[in-house]
């Protein structure tokens, strides 16, 4: 990945991926994306509902081992994301696959690592977990089949990162939130205002990606609004 054609390097080794003027190295529907006063708007009002999701790609590279921190602010009804390690889908435009720093206006979800267009739920806000193989993944539908309650069920709890209720005090309303996704290997850990809110170890040597796309979401439902501002990206090495 080429990272030099979008910011030289910061001393901590991040660079900006969005210059905060227009959208270049990003790709979108205008419909439901602008750049105003330097932040990234996504934005669906009544009419321009949505019938999927849709989301802004980032154009500069497919990174492996990284880290991606950005500021984010949502309204109140809004469900939006961050995808990572995601794969492109060829038939539709703008959608993307893989994992994803889930973010939402209630704050039920944001911070869970949630796969779209895979697995779903990979863990859920709180929790420390090992995510496995469905089992008899040469039957039919194995994928499908292995998904029970929007969640994926081979996966072993490990530790838990805190009650909803006490991590819930780290994401502020109607306000920016710093969201922070550190991917190395099979290890992927969200953090929100520096608290750690999921921590995957996946070791589906089936179903996981070790690089891909990251895109920002507008999701399907009402009328909403999602900012982003200050994303800036940090490769690391595999040791």
């Amino acid at each position: 990945m080429n990272c030099k054609k979008v910011a030289e390097s910061k001393p901590d080794g991040f660079i900006n991926i969005f210059n905060g003027k227009n959208l270049e190295n990003w790709e979108g529907d205008p419909t439901y994306w602008r750049v105003q006063n330097g932040i990234l708007v996504g934005e669906i009002i009544p009419e321009t509902l949505l019938k999927r999701n849709t989301f802004i790609i980032w154009k500069g590279g497919a990174p492996s081992n990284f880290e991606l921190k950005l500021d984010f602010k949502i309204s109140d009804k809004g469900n939006s994301g961050i995808n990572y390690r995601s794969s492109l889908i060829d038939t539709l435009p703008f959608a993307l696959k893989g994992y994803q720093g889930d973010i939402d206006g209630s704050n039920r979800y944001t911070g869970m690592n949630y796969e779209e267009r895979g697995r779903t739920t990979l863990a859920p806000r709180g929790q420390k977990v090992i995510v496995n193989s469905q089992p008899n993944p040469e039957s039919e539908n194995s994928l499908k089949n292995n998904i029970v309650s929007n969640a994926w069920q081979s996966s072993e709890i490990l530790a838990s990162l805190g009650n909803q209720d006490s991590l819930l005090n780290y994401i502020k309303d109607n306000d920016w939130n710093t969201f922070h996704i550190i991917a190395k290997n099979n290890r992927l850990q969200h953090f929100v205002n520096g608290k750690l809110m999921s921590d995957v170890t996946d070791n589906d040597s089936l179903n996981r990606k070790q690089s891909g796309f990251i895109g920002v979401q507008v999701h399907t439902g009402p009328p909403m609004k999602v900012e982003f501002k200050n994303i800036q990206l940090k490769t690391l090495n595999s040791e």
